[in-house]
């Protein structure tokens, strides 16, 4: 073992995480008062709303889709509506909470924990929702209420990546 950490000193390689984190960042220089500002006003924070509005009309299309092709068969509608449900509402009751508590929260460590509690909030309320499926819906139709919930959820992913690339194209002034 002696022989390895004299190899590593000798090298010119760092020994310890801790002679890592003493050393200087090479090229980093922290912004003034003037650019963070400048940066804040030319990267605006995102509203959660858009995205949750989003979910909401896929998975209305979603439900007009299963009524289609279902041909109007009731278990098939209501199991498909219940998993868009147990995706939607978990994430309008996260995104108000967050946005509440991002709002009173004057420093970067409290908004990132009402963050945590808020994700783990979500999930806990999506399981719990999942679970009462049987005993919510007469019958429940497996299938139509994993596609519900799965076709909701990715409506947020797509809503995301749909917004940051109407972002990368927009002017900064707009």
């Amino acid at each position: 073992m002696a022989t390895i950490a004299s190899e590593a000193h000798s090298s010119g390689r760092a020994g310890s995480a801790d002679e890592a984190d003493d050393a200087p960042d090479a090229g980093f220089e922290p912004l003034s008062a003037e650019q963070a500002a400048q940066w804040r006003a030319a990267h605006p924070p995102q509203s959660p709303w858009p995205v949750v509005g989003a979910q909401a009309v896929v998975a209305v299309l979603a439900v007009a889709a299963g009524w289609w092709v279902s041909g109007g068969e009731r278990a098939v509608l209501l199991s498909l509506a219940y998993g868009a449900l147990a995706a939607w509402l978990p994430a309008v009751l996260f995104a108000r909470m967050v946005a509440r508590r991002m709002r009173l929260q004057a420093h970067a460590g409290g908004a990132l924990m009402a963050l945590m509690v808020g994700e783990g909030i979500k999930i806990a309320l999506t399981v719990a929702l999942l679970l009462a499926a049987p005993r919510v819906l007469t019958q429940v139709h497996w299938l139509a209420l994993l596609a519900g919930f799965v076709v909701t959820i990715k409506a947020a992913w797509l809503a995301l990546w749909w917004s940051s690339r109407r972002r990368a194209v927009m002017p900064r002034g707009v």
